[in-house]
């Protein structure tokens, strides 16, 4: 039978250094002082240490303003109809200019346009030649009269006054959508209100 020793063996090479010290005591072997562990790195794709993973946002409405229209729709031309025979059409539309311009209106503000025989003023400017007449409407700055036949060369103003003080019924048909056309706010009609109102396909 092997013999059992009965004290354990210790292999030298299982023992750290010995120190012996002057006082013939074995002496502790050192041991390092714990300190602070260097904090690990922080994983890719994962939050690292002291870190939240951010909350969920509730969903939102753009904060993009709500972009606005670049021009505002035109407001519609009124109309106004002022009843008269084709003989007494330029004398309302000669009144009518008066209660504007009383009203606050600027001369370079109207225009008016007859169906039938030119209004004296516009006869009579015609006289110095074509280029004069038109170079007081393009200067603006007095009310312009000029009749059916050469309202398209007229440009537009806030207000036009149309006398229908004659013409013929095409001739009437023409200028009246022709005056709404240049009417920037107000459109004046001086006339029979029945001829008007089938001309304009509405009651006015």
């Amino acid at each position: 039978m092997p013999l059992i020793p009965e004290e354990p063996q210790i292999h030298e090479s299982a023992q750290g250094p010995r120190v012996t010290p002057a006082s013939g005591r074995t002496a502790p072997t050192p041991r390092p002082v714990p300190g602070p562990r260097p904090a690990a790195p922080p994983r890719p794709g994962r939050p690292g240490p002291g870190r939240q993973m951010p909350a969920p946002r509730a969903p939102h409405e753009s904060a993009a303003p709500t972009p606005k229209p670049s021009a505002q729709a035109a407001a519609p031309v009124q109309i106004q109809l002022i009843p008269a025979s084709a003989e007494g059409a330029l004398d309302a539309a000669e009144e009518a200019v008066d209660l504007l311009l009383e009203s606050g209106r600027a001369p370079g503000e109207v225009l008016v346009i007859t169906t039938g025989e030119p209004h004296p003023w516009a006869a009579h400017e015609l006289s110095f030649g074509e280029a004069a007449y038109w170079a007081q409407h393009d200067a603006g700055d007095d009310v312009f009269y000029t009749d059916a036949e050469a309202a398209g060369r007229a440009k537009s103003r806030p207000v036009a006054v149309v006398a229908v003080n004659g013409g013929s019924d095409a001739g009437v048909a023409a200028a009246l959508p022709l005056a709404l056309g240049r009417a920037g706010a107000l459109l004046i009609v001086c006339g029979d209100p029945q001829q008007i109102n089938s001309v304009l396909g509405t009651s006015v």
